[in-house]
Formats: C-alpha cells, structure tokens, sequence
C-alpha cells in the first residue's frame, strides 16, 4: 500500500510540473525542435536524462550497461525503476552548425562519461550486429560520433514525436544517399540476463521524455523520491 500510494504521489508531481507547451506539442515536421521536459529546445552537448514517458510499470531512465554475453562494448539498458533516471547522455548533430536537436534529423547520442574504465571503447550508441540467438538488432554502445557516410551509418539516430506521450527513437539514417539501409522503431526488449535493452522493432515505438540533469526540476524529483 506504501509503494502504491508513493508511486501515486509520484505520478501526481509529475503531470503537474510538465508544462502544457510540452504535452501539446505535437507538430511531428523535420527540423521541429525537440522539447525537454522544460519545455526548452534540446541542446547538442547537453547533458539530459532520458526517462520512460510512461510511469508506472513503465521503468526508469536509459543506462549504459553489460551483457554477460559480451562484456565489451558496454549495452543501452533501461532502468526497472521508475525512479532511477539512469545514465545522462549528449547529443551531437549531423550539421555541426546547428546546436539544437531537431525531429527527424540524424543524430549520434552518447552516454557519460564518453568512456569507460571497464571497456576502453567509445559510449556512442550503435545498432550493433544481427544477435541470431535473439533475433534482435541490439542498440549497444562503441560507436563513432561525426563523420556522417557511409562508414558511420550505424550510429546515427533519429527523434520523432509520439503526441502527448513525449518522443521515441528510430534507426533511418539519412547521411549516405546511396547507401542502402535498416529503417525501424526502436522497442524495448529483455535479453538473457533479464535486462530491459532497446533493439529495433516493427512496433510503434516506446515513448520517452528528456531532463536537463542540473534542472531545478531533476533535483525536485530526487527529492520526491527521497521523501
């Protein structure tokens, strides 16, 4: 009772401090700027938590993580915790001469720290290679960030709007015109440790929210969870 009555207070200050420039924003057009949870233009270089929109059984905040499978590179796991807003990211574009991230626009997205003392590789996500025991195409980590081409197709990413929910990920680049390619949703899936990780998917996508790590809000919701 305890759990569910916190988890509920928690949903409360969550939908109350969302501004309605937020939740109503739902123009879905390339080049639209992103929103974070401020309501503020997502910046390149940055650092934001990216956190399930869906709380409640939703899970938490995206992490860098292992698999017992492949120790190295480090994975892109979700947190099973609403509370835990996982691991911060920045953002680099594309066009190196615009500093705010853009709908439908390529993207690299990298943890930090940009790397780590266990795997002497790089934080950038990638779509890693076809897992056959699975059957998923894994969002992992070890991959480049710049240099749009074709040598760095499977690193960049794209943001597009979910309406009220937030926004999700997609694997479409578009930084090699001649260049043939995966074009999915990214999805939530568990692995065979039981980790929650992102992979490519013929669903709709899991919605997510962004927040400035040092925002007044971020620190209002660890003081939620720490009453």
């Amino acid at each position: 009772m305890k759990g569910t009555t916190t988890a509920s207070l928690f949903l409360l200050f969550i939908f109350s401090i969302i501004p309605p420039s937020f939740l109503f924003e739902v123009a879905n057009a390339t080049n639209y700027p992103v929103l974070d949870i401020d309501g503020d233009w997502l910046r390149t270089g940055v650092e934001y938590y990216i956190v399930s929109a869906i709380f409640g059984a939703g899970g938490g905040g995206l992490a860098l993580g292992r698999s017992t499978k492949q120790p190295c590179p480090e994975i892109v796991v979700q947190r099973r915790s609403d509370f835990d807003k996982g691991t911060p990211v920045i953002f680099s574009n594309a066009d190196t001469n615009d500093t705010v991230v853009r709908l439908s626009t390529n993207v690299n997205i990298e943890f930090v720290p940009i790397r780590t003392k266990l795997c002497r590789t790089t934080t950038v996500w990638k779509i890693d290679n076809y897992d056959d025991s699975a059957g998923k195409w894994w969002v992992t980590t070890d991959g480049f960030r710049g240099n749009p081409g074709p040598n760095t197709l499977t690193s960049w990413f794209k943001i597009e709007n979910v309406g009220i929910l937030g926004y999700k990920f997609k694997y479409c680049p578009s930084v090699c015109e001649s260049c043939t390619t995966l074009c999915s949703e990214i999805e939530r899936d568990v692995d065979s440790d039981g980790q929650i990780r992102l992979a490519l998917s013929d669903g709709s996508g899991w919605p997510f929210i962004f927040m400035k790590v040092n925002s007044a809000r971020a620190r209002s919701i660890q003081q939620v969870v720490n009453t």
